[in-house]
């Protein structure tokens, strides 16, 4: 049994880019999720079909007062079911403002690792429909981070972001705003840049980790004279990203001399209750969850310059 009392001495400080995963099997491979969307971990319980449902999704259980979909990551992951049924787990998570029950088959132990210690996966490695976004580089061997928020909008597609939504704002012109954006999820690259697009917001340059943006950043400033070289008027960045984070992006930009006025927005599926602390810890002017793109417009619109 895993729960968010258990979680309450872990990383107590923000912006460290450190993250806690819990590590898990699913057929003969190994696999982390991050500490910070993980409720609990249970036994497996009755679980309740639901007629004309996703073939990955085995039904849904009854946790409290919540309605959980229980989803099955062997047949996500095309591999085997369990052969240790005892030792079969779920782990309740909590992302993009849901909650659901991912089934493995074994959980091991949590580790404490830097987003340095990950590799994105290249293209050949990750293949058309593969669900990695990160290797996680250990003494005793590899594991692999899940894209868990494309796992439930494959599933459901109205829980990830909605271009159409934004009509309720109407035409706009905002072209002359610069934003730089660090998000490592490919797909959701393409989402924002078509959302902010359809927002107005056309001048957008992408990174795909924190330390690419960060880069770039140092690189606009011109130190003999305390100034920016360009014109940026707002960062927006993701929490889960290999090299660096989002949370230490936000901390290293508020904290430098000459970047520190740049507002900072984070846009991630872990924007939750307990967790916006975090954010606000280390100097965020704003935190919109995944996948309000409507709240997250509204808030650019707030803060940009």
């Amino acid at each position: 049994m895993f729960d968010n009392n258990e979680k309450d001495g872990i990383l107590l400080e923000s912006g460290t880019n450190e993250l806690e995963i819990v590590m898990f099997t699913v057929g003969s491979g190994t696999f982390g999720i991050n500490v910070l969307k993980v409720r609990e971990i249970l036994n497996p319980v009755p679980v309740t079909e639901t007629p004309n449902g996703h073939e990955n999704v085995e039904g849904v259980i009854r946790l409290r007062e919540d309605v959980i979909p229980v989803i099955n990551l062997a047949k996500v992951l095309g591999l085997p079911p369990s052969e240790h049924q005892e030792q079969d787990k779920f782990i309740i998570a909590e992302l993009n403002q849901m909650k659901v029950a991912f089934h493995v088959h074994s959980v091991s132990r949590i580790h404490r690792i830097s987003w340095e210690q990950i590799e994105k996966p290249s293209e050949l490695s990750q293949g058309v429909n593969a669900h990695t976004i990160g290797i996680v580089k250990m003494d005793e061997g590899m594991s692999l981070l899940l894209d868990y928020e494309k796992i439930v909008v494959d599933i459901s597609p109205e829980s990830g972001v909605n271009v159409d939504s934004l009509k309720v704002l109407g035409k706009r012109e905002r072209s002359n705003k610069n934003i730089v954006v660090a998000e490592d999820s490919p797909i959701l690259r393409k989402l924002l840049e078509d959302t902010l697009a359809e927002a107005g917001y056309e001048n957008i340059r992408f990174f795909d980790d924190g330390k690419g943006a960060w880069d770039y950043l140092t690189e606009c400033v011109d130190e003999e004279n305390k100034e920016l070289t360009s014109d940026i008027h707002l960062v927006l960045t993701d929490i889960e990203m290999p090299k660096m984070d989002g949370h230490h992006l936000t901390l290293k930009i508020k904290e430098h001399s000459v970047l520190k006025d740049l507002p900072v927005i984070i846009f991630s599926s872990l924007i939750t209750g307990d967790l916006f602390h975090k954010g606000e810890k280390v100097g965020a002017n704003a935190q919109v969850s995944k996948p309000e793109i409507v709240q997250l417009v509204e808030t650019i619109d707030e803060h940009i310059l």
